[in-house]
């Protein structure tokens, strides 16, 4: 009989270090399929909640936010386009790049959840920020990434324009906010052991074998 996992991946789709993190727990979640039933769900979170609709150059938002110059940020996105291979991942920077507000991404993948879609819908937002260099804070362009995966567009543009799920959403990222979560991406498994940041997959699969260890052990006592 296998153990059952709930995983909850808390993170932001401006986050490329969620795009790593989530492809090596893919890989640890792949390597354990024989021993363990997942259930896989995306959180929200909000790197830049105050971001304006328009953006912000991303050179430009690295080096204010973090207090770094140009050529640290661009050895930083060398170091995220090697790990991005790795996970089979293509990050295309470009001096045109820029950070986007999330929020109503948000509330579509809360939405997508709903339709048994989210896992898709997260990755095709990923790639259409990170590869593809598309606004994703734009109602259209979530509309057709919603197309993409299946879902259906025209009920996705009613869900933005309509703001359907502002409520949940900002419920959800309280809850994460109240719960001492401050960085992502950050892997809750199971309601009770937390792992943080973009880890090879070894270290996820070494974390969540300790896990279901600790868990048996309880039973047992």
């Amino acid at each position: 009989m296998k153990d059952s996992l709930d995983i909850q991946f808390i993170s932001d789709v401006m986050c490329p270090w969620c795009v790593v993190g989530l492809g090596n727990l893919n890989k640890a979640l792949e390597q354990l399929s024989d021993k363990v039933d997942t259930q896989l769900s995306f959180q929200p979170f909000e790197l830049n909640p105050k971001m304006p609709a328009e953006g912000q150059n991303l050179n430009e938002h690295i080096t204010e936010k973090y207090g770094i110059n140009k050529e640290q940020s661009d050895q930083n996105r060398v170091m995220i386009q090697a790990r991005g291979k790795e996970v089979d991942f293509d990050f295309n920077f470009t001096p045109e790049s820029r950070m986007r507000n999330s929020f109503d991404a948000h509330r579509l993948l809360h939405w997508a959840q709903l339709e048994g879609k989210q896992a898709e819908l997260k990755m095709a937002l990923f790639k259409a920020h990170f590869t593809h260099n598309q606004d994703i804070s734009d109602y259209q362009t979530l509309a057709n990434l919603a197309a993409s995966v299946n879902l259906d567009p025209a009920a996705a543009k009613g869900i933005l324009e309509n703001n359907h799920f502002a409520d949940e959403v900002r419920q959800q990222e309280q809850v994460w906010q109240q719960n001492g979560i401050t960085s992502v991406p950050t892997v809750i498994i199971n309601n009770a052991y937390a792992i943080s940041g973009g880890q090879p997959a070894e270290v996820f699969k070494s974390a969540i074998e300790e896990v279901l260890k600790k868990q048996k052990a309880e039973q047992l006592v």
